[in-house]
């Protein structure tokens, strides 16, 4: 059996890109069941303009070969690592130890991979993948001559294939899926639906087309991975430099990123902003996707969060494509922890011990060895973190959540239930030209550094705190808020063609025990551009899975500003006013098992 140490790597790419993996590696569990041989392959693609050298492994149960087929995986790394990784490694052995053919290669412009970082585009990213696609079906050999006739075809040249991976290795499934429709499964994991909105979230309802709050610490931590790749492949492949200006990434990604960067948002580069992260995301091209996909998001996942996931099921599910979806417990937030006992951890070999595992295997076993008897499980699964049994965790459903739980915001600064008990009343809070608001350290936690706990200042921010509870309250899903805020700077600087001249506000519930203390879920909160603050607006907060518990109170609060963000330009006050008849409302998805 051939077995290979993870290599390290340096500076911030180690760091950054451990983190990504941790969650997925695999250190030669016990558990073993299965031999296999490992041979290193290379295989020249094209990709978009250019032609580049791939870097990859084949991993080949034994006994499999021409007489004795099995199925294949195809599988990547996430943003920053390689094949090399913990993770990407740890996919093939896993499933070559439970007797698929496994085929692992760094990304395009990572590892030993040539070509630029394209951000997951299915014409670029999608067609390289699909090149290995046709390996697998015996259709071209890698650069050396090897090829392979131990895949199972379901016709000449059509592999049974299917593809999991996370982040970045997630987001490559459906565009290689979009592009070639001979993929048969895919297990897209904590990756996302619309880059505009994941980097330069607006979760106001209806504002296509309004940028949001830029994500500044995440987006530059990538970004700068990206860029410092010599620090870490020295001898870069002639293929992975661009320009002096833009040295990796494709020239669109690096404006994408500049523009963020400079704070302003002036109609043309928010229409190329908006242009080109969408035509490399998911929602621009899931209507081409065909491959049953078994979706898995993380809760505590502040880059990447729910709605993304949710986003892509709902589009897969109205267009027919067989879809399930899990909220697992881990995503890219909270730093180098391993996952909650019970949960999918390869570094464990625990996929047949592991909820999440199980779905995983089943998921295959239907979808490529073609087992129709087998059942895949429910359509909605979700992690809760306030059950204690490792074996029942996890609650199942046949759709998401209704927002079946409303409450008022009273003028009083109460979270009511009834509106006739709102009292007239009207409060004002104003922006500095600093942030005033914590909700965490985006790079910290990746690294595993110490987060300070969220916290906002007197004077920016307003809040609504329920009575304490009568009994425990599961939240399941994304709550919603709709709002009616006064801010005459605002509505004078709203019709510049700079959005900048819009409201930036910061939606959140925290979670307030009996002692005072607040917990903010997961650290998520919801940025908000305003699109006309003389008009009323629906905010999505970002999905989590929580328990309130009895004698606990929700607290609502809108916010100035938040760190992890940028947020207004100059100092904008506002004032939000209540009136039985007219007020804010909460509405939250109230799970029942």
């Amino acid at each position: 059996m051939s077995r290979r140490a993870s290599r390290s790597r340096a500076g911030l790419a180690l760091a950054l890109g451990a983190v990504l993996a941790a969650p997925l590696a695999l250190a030669d569990p016990a558990a073993a069941t299965g031999q296999y041989s490992v041979t290193p392959l290379k295989f020249t693609v094209r990709a978009g303009d250019r032609t580049c050298v791939v870097d990859a492994d084949l991993y080949r149960p034994a006994g499999v070969d021409h007489d004795h087929r099995a199925p294949a995986v195809l599988a990547t790394n996430g943003f920053g690592g390689s094949k090399d990784d913990g993770s990407t490694d740890a996919i093939g052995k896993a499933f070559a130890q439970r007797g698929y053919v496994s085929l692992v290669y760094s990304g395009l412009g990572f590892g030993k991979s040539g070509c630029l970082v394209s951000l997951d585009d299915p014409e670029i990213d999608g067609r390289a993948a699909s090149q290995l696609v046709d390996f697998l079906g015996g259709r071209r050999a890698a650069d050396d001559g090897t090829r392979t006739d131990a895949v199972t075809l379901d016709a000449a040249g059509d592999p049974r294939v299917g593809m999991i991976g996370g982040s970045y290795g997630g987001a490559v499934q459906l565009a290689t899926a979009a592009v070639d429709h001979r993929v048969d499964a895919l297990v897209p994991m904590i990756t996302w639906n619309d880059l505009a909105y994941s980097l330069d979230p607006n979760n106001a309802v209806g504002a296509d087309g309004v940028p949001g709050a830029f994500k500044w610490q995440w987006t530059n931590g990538f970004y700068l991975m990206g860029e410092s790749q010599p620090l870490t492949q020295p001898a870069l492949d002639p293929s992975r430099i661009n320009s002096l200006a833009c040295l990796h990434f494709t020239t669109p990604a690096c404006d994408t990123v500049r523009t963020l960067n400079s704070g302003g948002y002036p109609a043309d580069a928010t229409r190329r902003l908006l242009s080109y992260a969408r035509s490399v995301s998911p929602v621009s091209y899931l209507n081409r996707v065909k491959a049953p996909t078994l979706l898995v998001q993380g809760q505590a996942d502040s880059l990447f969060n729910l709605n993304e996931a949710t986003a892509t099921y709902k589009a897969l599910k109205a267009q027919g494509t067989e879809t399930k979806m899990i909220w697992q417990s881990w995503g890219h937030s909270g730093g180098l922890t391993d996952p909650a006992a019970g949960e999918l951890n390869l570094s464990q070999g625990n996929l047949e011990t592991s909820y999440v595992g199980r779905r995983v295997l089943a998921w295959f076993d239907r979808y490529l060895h073609g087992r129709t008897a087998t059942d895949t499980g429910p359509d909605f699964a979700y992690y809760r973190d306030w059950i204690t049994d490792p074996a029942h965790t996890y609650a199942t459903a046949d759709r998401l959540p209704a927002l079946s739980r409303t409450l008022y915001l009273s003028g009083d600064g109460k979270l009511v239930d009834n509106r006739a008990e709102v009292t007239r009343g009207s409060r004002t809070y104003s922006n500095w030209l600093i942030p005033t608001s914590h909700s965490e350290s985006s790079l910290g936690g990746l690294l595993g550094l110490p987060d300070p706990a969220p916290h906002d200042t007197k004077g920016t921010y307003l809040a609504w705190t329920s009575e304490p509870l009568d009994g425990a309250v599961d939240v399941v899903g994304a709550p919603r808020a709709t709002l009616k805020v006064v801010s005459p700077v605002a509505e004078r600087t709203q019709t510049s063609s700079d959005a900048a001249g819009k409201l930036v506000l910061f939606a959140k519930v925290y979670d307030v025990a009996p002692d005072g203390t607040q917990t903010l879920v997961h650290r998520l909160v919801a940025p908000v551009r305003v699109p006309d603050v003389t008009r009323s607006f629906t905010v999505t907060l970002p999905g989590i899975v929580h328990r309130y518990e009895q004698g606990h109170r929700l607290r609502f609060v809108i916010a100035a500003s938040d760190d992890a963000y940028f947020g207004n330009r100059g100092i904008k006050p506002v004032t939000v006013v209540s009136a039985p008849g007219d007020t804010g409302v909460l509405r939250l998805p109230v799970g029942h098992d």
